[in-house]
């Protein structure tokens, strides 16, 4: 699989619930889908540009599909929809209106350094992850 056929999860590189979200996505991703950037490295910080992400209105999880761009909720259900084992069942949740979704998601979001802390800098990715990472 190329590159251009992955699909590309940005992510807050000094979040840890962010952090053990792309650790917990690497290790059900049986079908080698995602790649992974943080929000604050160069890759990342381009693909936001190329996207035209505005991070004052999302900052955390956000998925890129070949042309499109997924935030919030949306993002971690299609995220979900393409790992392994019962996951792809919280795709369901999709039928719940994106409002009510996207409160529940800026709620954990607004709350995620509080509730699980931050780091001083990005993940650095082992030798053996660092192919998944731009």
């Amino acid at each position: 699989m190329s590159t251009s056929q992955h699909k590309i999860i940005l992510f807050d590189g000094v979040c840890n619930l962010c952090d053990s979200s792309v650790t917990f996505v690497i290790q059900r991703d049986k079908k080698d889908l995602f790649r992974f950037a943080a929000l604050q490295e160069e890759p990342g910080k381009t693909l936001l540009e190329k996207y035209k992400i505005d991070t004052s209105q999302t900052d955390s999880i956000i998925l890129l599909d070949g042309d499109k761009a997924y935030t919030k909720s949306t993002a971690a259900l299609k995220i979900a929809k393409h790992l392994g084992g019962a996951y792809p069942f919280l795709y369901g949740f999709m039928l719940i209106p994106n409002f009510i979704r996207n409160w529940v998601y800026d709620y954990v979001a607004k709350h995620r350094y509080k509730w699980y802390g931050k780091k001083e800098s990005c993940m650095i990715p082992t030798l053996e992850l660092r192919s998944k990472f731009l």
